[in-house]
């Protein structure tokens, strides 16, 4: 598909020619790319936490000790990774129908968008003599008075009139121009067009169009995607707390982990997974008009994010837990009997706890003391009726053991037995 545009006074958009976006990488389509990248990050991170983890490498930023694991979490490694396995499969299965809607990527266009975002450029100086005015200022005089020396400066303050900045361009551009405007007909009017000169932009106009269209749009539209997903989740999660009969049916199953692990992150019932994560991420990523690309990174970053606060640590040179306060200590409160109605944004920024007043404000140190002290007395308790019950087994195994090993005299049946002769009596049967 090939495009350009010419319009009046203003640069023209240059002509482009779309194509299908190559793939990231030559092993795998961008499809199948964007549905399984999440879940290997998901997985990839997880275990290098359960690494740190099972060999204790970290003690000291623990926030649990392996004591609490085992005597706290109501739900088994085994149920928790099958939950999680069925949660990763929902959201596969929906973002690939969420990208089956999706046009086809295309590339070609880049120049003709930072164009786009030159004419806006060029069109908001026409508001700057007005603006001079209203602070008293003569912009016309001012452009006077520095055109000899700042030619460019001077355009801009008459409005962005650059009449020292043109360019040509080829025949060919001029037709496909021409034919987009609707101007122009047959070659003589291609032949006379192709030796007049057209208006150019200023290298500072592209230079800020260049900037706005790889680095401000895409930060705007991603910091919109992560504000959009927080919303949701603050939310939603806050719901199913205060409505008892979601809590009971969906949302106490996350709970059950008292003592969150990294690849614990998603273990959620389906229909909660659905609605917070697979939903919230797919509607972000739709309302902030995020590129296929960008998408993708995206999914990656909330993901990761969502698995590092519920690594089990506070590791003070973890990136993802020094950029923003809701870190793995922060959601982690929520986790507690005593925090369970705090802290429930998630999985960015706190911003909703603090402005509706739900962030834990207590004190936490005690209160992970007393659990961990309890926690450290059940397993204690448990290790002892443990070996109480195992010796006394031994015991009555030894007591079988032995009825078993003493020897026995039958008799055969209906025989009387015969009474024992003493010494003497033998005796005097022999003589």
């Amino acid at each position: 598909m090939a495009n350009a545009t010419v319009a009046g006074d203003m640069p023209p958009l240059p002509a482009y020619t779309l194509q299908p976006m190559p793939d990231l990488l030559p092993f795998i389509s961008d499809f199948w790319l964007t549905l399984v990248l999440p879940h290997i990050f998901y997985w990839i991170v997880s275990f290098v936490f359960h690494l740190i983890d099972a060999y204790d490498l970290f003690p000291n930023y623990r926030l649990h000790t392996p004591e609490e694991i085992t005597a706290r979490n109501h739900a088994s490694r085994t149920e928790v990774a099958r939950d999680v396995l069925v949660e990763q499969v929902i959201q596969i299965v929906s973002s690939a129908l969420l990208t089956l809607t999706e046009p086809v990527p295309m590339v070609g266009r880049t120049d003709y968008d930072v164009a786009v975002w030159a004419q806006r450029i060029r069109r908001a100086q026409r508001a700057l003599p007005t603006l001079l005015g209203l602070l008293g200022l003569n912009a016309a005089a001012l452009a006077k008075s520095v055109a000899p020396s700042h030619p460019l400066l001077a355009g801009a303050l008459s409005g962005g009139h650059y009449p020292f900045l043109t360019t040509t361009v080829t025949t060919a551009a001029l037709d496909a121009a021409a034919a987009a405007s609707g101007s122009g007909s047959g070659p003589a009017a291609a032949a006379a067009a192709a030796l007049t000169h057209v208006p150019a932009f200023a290298a500072w106009e592209l230079l800020l169009a260049k900037a706005l269209y790889w680095v401000v749009l895409p930060t705007a539209q991603f910091w919109f995607a992560v504000g959009f997903m927080d919303a949701w989740q603050y939310f939603w999660h806050r719901l199913m707390h205060v409505n008892k009969w979601m809590y009971v049916h969906w949302h106490s199953r996350h709970h059950r982990l008292y003592v969150p692990y990294a690849y614990g992150a998603l273990y959620n019932h389906p229909v909660e997974g659905f609605v917070l994560d697979t939903a919230g991420a797919g509607l972000a990523y739709k309302v902030a008009c995020l590129s296929p690309r960008m998408g993708m990174f995206f999914f990656v970053f909330s993901t990761v994010k969502t698995v590092d606060d519920h690594c089990g640590y506070a590791l003070p040179w973890d990136p993802l837990q020094r950029i923003t306060s809701n870190n793995a200590a922060y959601h982690d409160i929520h986790h507690q009997s005593w925090g369970i109605k705090t802290n429930f944004s998630q999985p960015f920024f706190t911003f909703w706890d603090r402005l509706l007043g739900t962030m834990w404000q207590g004190d936490t140190q005690l209160r992970y003391a007393r659990d961990r002290d309890n926690a450290a007395k059940k397993v204690a308790g448990s290790a002892a009726n443990a070996a109480n019950a195992a010796n006394t087994a031994n015991t009555a195994n030894t007591a079988s053991a032995g009825e078993k090993a003493a020897p026995v005299l039958s008799t055969p049946a209906g025989a009387a037995a015969k009474p024992a002769r003493s010494p003497r009596a033998a005796k005097s049967r022999k003589a």
